[in-house]
């Protein structure tokens, strides 16, 4: 798989990883054994860097990664985790001593002394312009709790303030073909100064996956089904805040693009590692077969400028009035 450098961290990761928000929790059930298929799965097609976050089955998943980690022993991984959305979203809650805490759970959970990277887990926008989160960060790094931190922002306003934090390794942000936004200032921005793109909800929470249709019916345990107006938290991580009818009208519209021999998940994927500035893009997968799948994407051969063309088409006749303005 092809390598690249993840941002200021200085380390290459293959440019597809793997998003682990599916095997702790929001997504419907996924078994123990499931979940270890899946990381296995990936690791065995190239996939180097996992994603996850303290507040993913209230740990559970990286539980699950601790396992997987001991299970392929002396094999490089990087593993970033992420925290803040156990507690209140207040700015007064992000200090040093309440990071100390987070990140030794998450150490524990994972069965490591140093985390690779850790992030801000989409924080209140305040907590991009107070000096001191920063500092207890750059703190963390000199104690070895972490090797390098980052932030996973919701909107590109956020992630320009990041990249501007002379620390700060990576952004993580939304991004996929009904999410251009972040193409216009974003990306440029941290290949400037060097900062590391993680491209998460690359499928829109399966919109893009072409498999959904108006029949399909998602289980009360699936954030696709309960928070679909935000009731739990941010609507932009639902089908990236696109309204489900309009998703689908416009998944129709791209499905001729696809290449021979791939799938409707493998080209928006591959859309994304497409863009200049992106690092790694991080699918996740209830299914070693999904895993397998979604690392096949990094196998395409780079877009032409026929799909390029359609995906902007597309996005500024159904999807930018719905959300170019609210991220």
């Amino acid at each position: 798989m092809e390598q690249r450098t993840l941002g200021r961290t200085g380390r290459d990761v293959g440019v597809v990883g793997l998003g682990a928000w599916q095997l702790g929790a929001d997504w419907g059930k996924v078994s123990e054994a499931d979940a270890l298929a899946v990381l296995h799965a990936s690791a065995d097609a190239g996939v180097t860097f996992i994603d996850t976050a303290d507040v993913y089955g209230d740990g559970r998943s990286e539980t699950l990664i601790a396992r997987f980690l001991r299970e392929r022993a002396g094999e490089a991984f990087f593993v970033a985790t992420k925290m803040g959305r156990r507690v209140p979203q207040v700015p007064e809650a992000y200090h040093l001593d309440a990071f100390r805490a987070w990140l030794d759970r998450s150490r524990t959970n994972l069965g490591v002394d140093t985390v690779d990277l850790v992030q801000l887990h989409c924080p209140p926008t305040p907590v991009y312009s107070r000096d001191e989160v920063f500092d207890a960060l750059d703190e963390l790094v000199a104690e070895r709790r972490i090797a390098a931190y980052g932030v996973s922002v919701e909107t590109c306003d956020e992630a320009l303030a990041a990249i501007a934090r002379p620390g700060v390794a990576s952004v993580q942000i939304i991004l996929n073909a009904f999410r251009l936004k972040p193409l216009e200032r974003v990306l440029p921005a941290a290949s400037a100064a060097g900062v590391g793109i993680i491209a998460r909800v690359p499928l829109a929470s399966g919109l893009l996956s072409g498999r959904y249709g108006r029949d399909t019916a998602f289980g009360a345990d699936d954030h696709r089904n309960f928070n679909r107006h935000g009731e739990a938290f941010d609507v932009g991580e639902t089908f990236s805040g696109v309204d489900y009818e309009t998703g689908l009208a416009a998944v129709e519209r791209l499905r001729p693009l696809v290449p021979d021999g791939a799938t409707m998940a493998q080209f928006a994927l591959r859309w994304i590692i497409d863009q200049p500035g992106v690092s790694v893009v991080i699918p996740g997968a209830r299914s070693a077969e999904q895993a397998r799948a979604n690392a096949g994407a990094a196998d395409l051969a780079p877009l032409g400028s026929e799909a390029r063309d359609e995906v902007r088409r597309v996005y500024d006749e159904l999807i930018r009035p719905l959300v170019h303005d609210r991220w």
